[in-house]
């Protein structure tokens, strides 16, 4: 690795220690190859060989290398094995759709409580489509070598694959319906043991393993496993400490700490993600309430570290976050589908910000911990 990455590497590692920090992190990620097939197919459901599967996925891991050597950004390049949502559900016997401009879907299986309470865990390595995750990890380390940083497919939640496995609507009843309320646990219960049981064996069989999977970023190896918590958006507090709080908990404390990405209008729930021991990363999507939330809700030492997506993101949002957070906060801003040259102008904008110079103003540049007055 060069010397560029370990720096990367380290400055990241502090950011996500949550102890003393010189600055926020900049990451610059290039345009990248489709991955779906002509059907839109991800490599789960496609027929094509593996060998074939992971070629763009390793042009795509190239294409990172070349521009953070060119820009200078604080990226860790890592492979990118992102899937649709649908791996676990149909993991437990569901159908998916496929789209030709989406990523495909898992439809649901059950309606009723009698009807999930017959679902159990598949195993694990009769799984059709979490064995090519496995497959295609393992495709590109043996072009790569062991150490190359492998992502992760995409995570629900144990709660958000029980949502598709079980039609929604009835799912959501079934919350405030005692005769149902416990076959949810079950079911949510059965989801989370399937993500220990494959989070198991995917990190002792890639140590490497980056498991940030929404944004575009690296996380350090061994740090928990990063899910995505969206369907308690559509459920109240109470709803959510019942039936979501514990397994977060449990998994967290199983896989020593869990990162968490959010698309959903949450507001509501942020207090609650504070009760989950040693989470340690969040990925905000704002809604019509933007960001200002964060700066409420997270602003202490113990805090997660904000990795932000810059898909969504003007420059000034980012300036208000970086200027008006508490001294603790720390950001990592991701930004998307770039060009080089953009990338560059990009990054001097958001090093001239971090620094208090946009505005002419007098700072302490983090990084170099000097008065800054440019």
């Amino acid at each position: 690795m060069s010397s560029v990455f370990e720096r990367n590497r380290s400055f990241l590692e502090n950011l996500y220690k949550r102890g003393p920090f010189e600055g926020h992190a900049f990451l610059c990620n290039p345009a990248y190859i489709m991955t779906r097939d002509a059907a839109g197919r991800d490599y789960t459901l496609s027929d094509r060989p593996v060998a074939e599967l992971c070629e763009p996925i390793i042009k795509n891991y190239e294409r990172k290398i070349a521009m953070t050597e060119a820009v200078g950004d604080d990226t860790v390049p890592h492979l990118d094995l992102t899937t649709g949502t649908h791996i676990w559900a149909a993991a437990f016997g569901c159908s998916v759709h496929t789209y030709t401009n989406d990523n495909p879907a898992a439809l649901p299986l059950v309606r009723t409580g009698a009807e999930a309470d017959r679902l159990r865990a598949p195993d694990l390595w009769s799984s059709p489509v979490l064995m090519r995750v496995f497959e295609t990890a393992r495709a590109v380390t043996e072009r790569l070598g062991p150490d190359a940083p492998v992502g992760p497919p995409d995570v629900q939640t144990g709660f958000d694959i029980a949502c598709q496995i079980w039609n929604k609507a009835d799912i959501f009843t079934a919350l405030a319906d005692d005769a149902q309320a416990d076959s949810v646990k079950r079911l949510t219960a059965e989801c989370t043991a399937l993500l220990i049981t494959f989070f198991d064996a995917y990190r002792a069989e890639f140590p490497a393993f980056s498991p940030c999977h929404c944004p575009d970023a690296w996380a350090p190896p061994g740090t928990g496993i990063w899910v995505s918590n969206d369907e308690c958006g559509s459920i109240s507090t109470r709803h959510f400490e019942e039936f979501c709080l514990p397994e977060l908990i449990e998994l967290s404390e199983h896989f020593g700490g869990l990162g968490m990405h959010c698309c959903a209008r949450a507001d509501h729930q942020l207090e609650s993600f504070r009760k989950i021991p040693g989470f340690y990363a969040y990925n905000h999507v704002a809604t019509e309430t933007g960001y200002e939330t964060l700066l409420e809700h997270f602003p202490a030492a113990d805090d997660p570290v904000h990795v932000l997506g810059y898909w969504e993101m003007d420059d000034e949002v980012v300036e208000n976050l970086v200027r008006s957070g508490s001294p603790h906060m720390r950001f990592i801003f991701s930004r998307d589908a770039m060009a080089e040259d953009e990338a560059k102008r990009w990054l001097e904008k958001m090093r001239r910000i971090e620094a208090g110079a946009e505005h002419g103003d007098r700072a302490v540049n983090r990084r170099t911990n000097k008065e800054d007055d440019s």
